[in-house]
């Protein structure tokens, strides 16, 4: 498979060797890593969001890494448009771009075009916010059902942000978010890309989920969110929503131990690895679903 003139996309749900894998791809076809996760962009939280080891960045070269302040929330039209930059500077040095992530709406973005929506005033959107608060999300997602049907497929009913999103849309362009979808362009030729996810057996990922919380300990998960405790970043930002912080708050406040902790942690990221894996399967049908064991034989056909 030549990748000369190929743009690599790999994902797969959390903790199934996507940082590890998209290494081994750099160092065959000659080429640089960039983020895709849209957690691991955050400065501060570089243990609990598995960011990639320092030595490996050295490495290979990576972009887009621990480079936003967790004080700040960052869309997926932001990161877009970061991303087709680095691809582009990373091609003309005949480089092969790498885009490795679990973040299933950057690949969508980047492959399928972002939705360019008028801007909402932000008032109006506050009340978007404050109706779906009052009400629930149950109720909140039946009413946006109502107003607009077609989303009812494409937004799962306990997704707020997205479901907010749609409401918003709807109410003020008086169009559906999948209309809006139906007109972007995208940037790259689709040929261009080689999509890879890797479809780790269930069983087997909640293994290496299990691992991963007990290495963050070990690593200093709790130091990490002391530091980010002081920081007092407000309660609606992105960064609040990395698994790990609201868990490790309540252990340092005595409301949890150690034990109830880890075991939070684990159940949140297993369930957050079952809903990547439903997008998957729903957005990504188009991508080559690869199980780890067949892994070095797709590695062997990059050239």
């Amino acid at each position: 498979m030549d990748t000369k003139s190929k743009i690599i996309l790999i994902s797969g749900p959390t903790a199934s060797g996507k940082s590890n894998f998209a290494l081994k791809v750099a160092k065959r076809v000659n080429g640089e890593i960039i983020n895709a996760d849209s957690m691991q962009l955050y400065k501060q939280l570089n243990i609990l969001t598995a960011r990639p080891r320092k030595k490996d960045q050295e490495k290979i070269k990576h972009h887009l890494y621990g480079f936003q302040n967790v004080k700040r929330n960052f869309s997926t039209g932001q990161w877009l448009k970061l991303a087709k930059s680095k691809i582009k500077e990373i091609q003309k040095r005949k480089k092969v771009p790498i885009l490795v992530g679990g973040t299933g709406l950057y690949f969508k973005s980047l492959t399928e075009g972002l939705v360019r929506i008028p801007n909402i005033p932000l008032s109006f959107r506050n009340k978007i916010r404050f109706l779906q608060k009052k009400i629930g999300q149950k109720k909140f997602y039946q009413n946006l059902i109502k107003i607009d049907p077609l989303v009812k497929n494409t937004i799962n009913q306990n997704d707020v942000q997205r479901s907010v999103r749609a409401f918003e849309i709807k109410k003020f362009t008086k169009k559906s978010i999948t209309q809006w979808f139906e007109r972007t362009k995208i940037s790259f030729n689709t040929d261009n890309f080689i999509k890879i996810y890797i479809d780790f057996p269930r069983q087997e990922l909640v293994n290496r989920i299990k691992k991963r919380v007990d290495q963050m300990f070990n690593q200093g998960a709790i130091l990490e969110v002391k530091k980010y405790n002081r920081l007092k970043v407000k309660k609606d930002n992105s960064s609040n929503k990395v698994i790990g912080v609201e868990e490790i708050g309540k252990l340092l406040k005595g409301d949890l131990n150690l034990a109830e902790t880890k075991e939070r942690i684990f159940i949140k990221t297993r369930q957050y690895a079952k809903r990547q894996t439903t997008w998957a399967r729903g957005q990504m049908s188009s991508w080559q679903k690869i199980e780890p064991s067949n892994l070095n034989s797709t590695l062997k056909k990059l050239k």
